[in-house]
């Protein structure tokens, strides 16, 4: 049987939450899955497992690549880890009206499609 690490204290130890009790909460939540399923604090996890972490609105792909029981420094928190994460692409800017300033003029109409990408 291979070693195995519980996923919360896993993901507390290569610094995707800054607390364990954070990671537990975020298991509970649904926010983990491990390999596609979703993750008790308690489950296992191995070398090559996939994690899927979702972190503000966003979900973060993590390969496991060394099992950490202990909080590591950065350095090699990043080799335990393969982060497989899609680049995001930068959000477009919203549009932001005061309230009560009636309908948008034509030029402002225009400034606002720009901005949302709809030239």
């Amino acid at each position: 049987m291979s070693p195995t690490v519980r996923v919360d204290s896993w993901l507390w130890a290569v610094r995707v939450y800054k607390t364990r009790s954070a990671a537990t909460t975020a298991c509970r939540a649904g926010h983990v899955r491990v390999n596609g399923e979703k993750a008790k604090a308690a489950q296992p996890v191995r070398i090559g497992d996939e994690l899927r972490i979702r972190i503000a609105g966003f979900d973060r792909i993590l390969i496991v690549r060394q099992l950490l029981t202990k909080r590591v420094g950065a350095p090699l928190a990043a080799m335990a880890a393969d982060d497989r994460t899609p680049v995001r692409e930068p959000t477009a800017m919203l549009a932001v009206r005061d309230r009560g300033a009636g309908r948008p003029t034509k030029r402002e109409r225009r400034e606002i499609d720009r901005l949302q990408g709809r030239d």
